[in-house]
């Protein structure tokens, strides 16, 4: 009976074991940091032209925080872009789903229209693109 009894205490120390081990993994997985992901926009056009810009540099807290003060979060530029000369911008992300691009085409009238392209990359793979004559905008889930 003692050998019984034995085998038992020793079979539910060791379950107690593996049980805490799991909750000690399973909150040091759920406290990590997730890991930064590689966000690149791109920007290219079929004529030359002039482009206002504004993109996500940084990603927010929450959506409370972004409403709160965009442009902490977001950067404007004025570029010229010459056909086929790419505008690209490199940043990292914790969700990349906060990635956007807004492209506002400049052109005046006269001038064929300069329909521009844009694209954002996660991790090097093309996660959204969109054409236009001359306003567009590339975005993920966030928005």
């Amino acid at each position: 009976m003692r050998t019984a009894t034995s085998k038992i205490g020793s079979a539910l120390g060791v379950a107690a074991l593996v049980v805490s081990a799991g909750v000690a993994s399973s909150q040091a997985t759920a406290g990590a940091e997730p890991a930064p992901h590689k966000v690149v926009y791109t920007l290219t056009s079929v004529g030359d032209a002039d482009f206002d810009l504004y993109y996500l540099t940084t990603q927010p807290v929450d959506k409370a925080a972004y409403n709160a003060d965009a442009y902490a979060y977001l950067k404007k530029e004025q570029v010229t872009l010459g056909a086929g000369q790419p505008w690209v911008f490199e940043t990292t992300l914790a969700d990349p789903q906060w990635a956007i691009l807004t492209v506002s085409s400049t052109t005046h009238g006269g001038r064929a229209a300069p329909n521009p392209h844009c694209e954002i990359a996660v991790d090097g793979q093309v996660a959204v693109q969109q054409d236009a004559p001359y306003n567009l905008q590339c975005q993920l889930g966030q928005w």
